[in-house]
């Protein structure tokens, strides 16, 4: 998964893999904030956010893939809760399925992600030329893997977390606590959507 690279020469081919990474967003200019740890989202918001279908959510839990880490289901009745960055995950686990990366190697992918603090997630462009999957932490790398021709397309974690964050903030959440939003003492739009709302007003 990590690749290694070297300072690089300023080389035209190189400037050109750098330019490339810019157009595409690859790059690490990403702010973000730590989203809150006690609240999760119920199935079908994660599905929403993540562009998935439940039966995917729901293959994705069962095999392990991708499972619920505020609260697992227990028994009929009961709720999985996802957290933000189970659903960061999901639309990331998405975007490689639909490149055609294969499921073993999405497999591998999230096993890295999952050794991952949060915050660090947002540091992360994965780079795949279809077969296999790198985690670069540093525009070198990334331009590396473009001047290589590795790199045939990439996914820039900070720019999924501020999509997903987008996405959240009109989509209902719950503490996980509590079964019932309403009892939780919270407004079902969690402080995502107040940050959303200060930053448009800020």
């Amino acid at each position: 998964m990590a690749v290694s690279s070297g300072e690089g020469k300023a080389t035209p081919d190189r400037q050109m893999a750098s330019r490339r990474a810019g157009e595409q967003g690859l790059l690490f200019d990403t702010e973000v904030s730590a989203p809150p740890e006690d609240v999760g989202y119920r199935g079908p918001t994660a599905c929403a956010a993540a562009g998935i279908t439940y039966r995917q959510l729901d293959y994705w839990a069962r095999t392990a893939l991708v499972e619920p880490s505020v609260r697992a289901a227990h028994g009929s009745g009961s709720q999985r809760l996802y957290s933000f960055r189970d659903i960061l995950v999901l639309k990331v686990v998405k975007r490689l399925l639909d490149t055609g990366v294969s499921l073993q190697q999405i497999r591998t992918a999230v096993t890295h992600l999952r050794d991952r603090g949060v915050r660090d997630l947002a540091q992360i462009t994965l780079m795949s030329d279809g077969v296999s999957v790198y985690e670069c932490t540093s525009a070198d790398e990334v331009v590396d893997l473009l001047q290589g021709g590795q790199g045939v397309f990439g996914i820039a974690l900070g720019r999924v977390w501020q999509e997903v964050e987008g996405s959240l903030a009109e989509l209902p959440a719950e503490r996980a606590a509590t079964d019932d939003p309403e009892d939780s003492g919270e407004h079902p739009h969690d402080e995502l959507a107040h940050r959303r709302r200060a930053r448009r007003t800020g």
